[in-house]
């Protein structure tokens, strides 16, 4: 698609943005700065989950990603099946329509080419190929910027993802995990590039920002956590281990008199933090109101300490420069500690010992001064990397001749 320096750049962004996970508002917010940076002409709009709060807390205007508003309820009866059926065949052309009208379509991070978590394959990764295969149809190139991959056990959903990665005119991964899984299915990376995750971006809260909270604070970040899409069978008794250790963990914390901030990363985590709650009853033990990315960075920031579960929760608060422990439950966790000198403070969520997560933590805090500088030196370089993503970004999909290259060639 060409574009004339007379008519406004028409930039979409894509997924599942406004639905009440920060981690993915973060990564939006990255790329909207980046837009704002170095594409001020551009014309932003959005096609997403939350289509409401993405306008009203962005200011740019936005269309449901999905036609069947009960998108994401299960459907039993069988109006409501044939209903979701429909809203299958409509999307196909509302989101072919909505492609066209751009110059370039970002999907901005996320763990768009993961199964970390449960997903069905006619949900999201659907939605996914219907916007790469609209991209390559129509002309306009779709970047895949900064994603999360993983490999993938289900056949349907491993088929959907490998035909999006292949059809996007541009991609690079947040780690080189992701990288090799793409590799693994069958899509051609030699071209693709790793930076950091597109939330190294946002700004750090600046010296002194963060709210003055009582001292030796420890923000605990809880998840609605049951495994992967290939735990299905035995998701409750993961989010049973899960919970008790984690409440047994806060427990122990209020015992010793630490006060304890509760932090969750999507709205659907808030059962978790009330079970805490109603488990551990001590009035050292209170909810983080976070309604935004930058509420998670002030909270982390305002911390002695973060024990975080949700990967952009854990993100946000190496961000802070707080010294982290992760309770991990994929590699993408476990690689980031890595890469910013924590690799030690990892624990399995699947695993939770809240004994072995007190002896770390101990650890973790003897040595506060120390990773504070360390995360300081790691997060200076992860900028410098994201500036060269940034500009990377640029040349493939905003060339000056007006004309969208790919980095991509067809795989």
């Amino acid at each position: 698609m060409t574009h004339s320096s007379e008519v406004p750049l028409r930039v979409g962004v894509f997924g599942l943005l406004g639905s009440g996970n920060l981690g993915n508002d973060a990564s939006l917010e990255a790329v909207l700065g980046f837009l704002r940076a170095r594409h001020p002409e551009a014309v932003v709009d959005a096609l997403c989950g939350g289509a409401e709060a993405v306008t009203g807390r962005y200011g740019i205007p936005a269309t449901r990603l999905h036609w069947y508003r009960g998108e994401y309820r299960t459907a039993s009866r069988a109006g409501r099946i044939a209903a979701k059926g429909l809203g299958k065949f409509v999307d196909v052309f509302r989101t072919a329509a909505w492609v066209r009208r751009h110059d370039v379509v970002i999907v901005p991070g996320m763990g768009v080419l993961e199964t970390t978590l449960p997903l069905r394959p006619w949900g999201f990764p659907y939605a996914l190929f219907l916007l790469c295969a609209s991209g390559r149809l129509s002309g306009t190139p779709v970047g895949l910027v900064g994603v999360g991959a993983s490999a993938i056990g289900d056949r349907p959903t491993r088929t959907l993802m490998r035909w999006s990665a292949r059809l996007a005119a541009y991609r690079s991964f947040r780690d080189a995990p992701s990288r090799d899984a793409m590799r693994a299915m069958g899509v051609d990376t030699a071209r693709d590039e790793v930076h950091p995750d597109l939330v190294f971006a946002l700004p750090a809260p600046p010296a002194g920002a963060a709210p003055a909270g009582p001292p030796g604070t420890v923000c605990v970040g809880v998840m609605a956590f049951h495994g992967s899409n290939e735990d299905r069978a035995r998701a409750g008794e993961i989010h049973r281990r899960y919970l008790d250790g984690t409440t047994r963990f806060v427990r122990a914390l209020a015992g010793d008199g630490r006060p304890v901030r509760l932090l969750i990363g999507d709205a659907c985590d808030e059962p978790v933090v009330a079970a805490i709650l109603a488990a551990v009853d001590s009035p050292l033990v209170t909810v983080a109101a976070a309604a935004s990315p930058a509420d998670v960075m002030r909270e982390t920031a305002a911390a002695d300490a973060v024990v975080a579960t949700r990967f952009h929760n854990l993100v946000c608060a190496l961000k802070a420069g707080t010294p982290t422990l992760a309770l991990s439950y994929a590699a993408k966790s476990d690689t980031l500690m890595s890469r910013m000198g924590l690799a030690p403070y990892c624990h399995p969520a699947r695993e939770v010992d809240a004994e072995r997560l007190l002896t770390q933590f101990r650890e973790l805090e003897r040595r506060s001064p120390e990773l504070r500088r360390i995360l300081a030196e790691r997060n200076l370089a992860m900028t410098r990397l994201l500036d060269q993503q940034f500009t990377t970004l640029t040349t493939a999909l905003f060339p000056a001749d007006g004309r969208a290259h790919s980095l991509q060639e067809t795989s």
